[in-house]
């Protein structure tokens, strides 16, 4: 598939997704939006994809935030649905994928691109990122998880400084705050989560998928946590992956899995 406003790549397992709007500083509209959706969800469907990449093009921005010529104009209906689309369509579509997304932050990562980046699994930023919730310095606050997903991250505390300030934090702060889970220099970007993606590629794609839906549970209003991990674990058992890995075990050899 063509894309406008993206690139994407396969190679040995890992689907990296490029989003290229450098002259927006890679800025999210809402045809980039569909497209992502689109690469999210072939990427996931695709046998041969285990680990998805998502980061922005050129050195200076992940994603510089929403793309704010398109929605300046409008009205309170319109900007609910706007939210609720965009929500729908990927920052929720992202964070349930039963593949793993990460996020290599390289360069700006403000309002949506943040919040783009927090619905990842998690997250590798370079030394120069910035990552900041800016919407309050333009009357209005993030509309795409970002509320929801922050103070999950760095607590209520921080989170409430960030988005009232509307200030930007730098990669070592993100770090600290346990925003991101590593900080590596920006040409190391790349390699250094592909390298992530092979550790994840050892095991069990099938057991990785509902680790994601177990953790993610948790921060479901109204599921319970801990009823999810226990289907989740009883699941194991009827797949091969389950048979495969704990044969290997037992043998004293490496489990070769087949994702099933």
């Amino acid at each position: 598939m063509s894309y406008n406003n993206i690139l994407t790549e396969t190679l040995n397992g890992i689907t990296t997704i490029t989003i290229n709007r450098p002259s927006k500083l890679n800025a999210l509209n809402r045809e980039t939006i569909q497209e992502l959706h689109n690469a999210f969800d072939g990427a996931d469907q695709s046998k041969d994809t285990k680990v998805i990449i998502v980061t922005g093009s050129g050195e200076k921005a992940f994603v510089a935030g929403a793309d704010i010529s398109e929605f300046a104009d409008f009205n309170v209906e319109e900007g609910g649905k706007l939210a609720a689309k965009g929500q729908e369509l990927l920052f929720d579509f992202v964070e349930n994928l039963s593949t793993p997304v990460i996020a290599a932050v390289n360069g700006f990562a403000l309002g949506g691109g943040l919040e783009l980046a927090m619905a990842c699994h998690f997250r590798v930023a370079s030394t120069n990122a910035k990552m900041g919730l800016p919407e309050v310095s333009l009357g209005v606050i993030p509309g795409y998880g970002g509320t929801q997903r922050l103070p999950q991250l760095v607590g209520k505390g921080r989170a409430m400084e960030m988005v009232m300030t509307a200030g930007m934090i730098d990669a070592n702060q993100a770090l600290s705050y346990g925003l991101v889970n590593h900080v590596v220099e920006q040409e190391e970007l790349l390699a250094f989560c592909e390298k992530i993606a092979g550790k994840i590629m050892r095991n069990s794609s099938v057991a990785i998928a509902e680790a994601i839906s177990a953790i993610n549970a948790n921060y479901k209003d109204g599921v319970d946590g801990y009823q999810a991990e226990i289907e989740a674990f009883g699941n194991c058992f009827g797949t091969e992956d389950f048979k495969e890995g704990t044969t290997a075990f037992l043998e004293k050899r490496k489990a070769d899995f087949p994702g099933k």
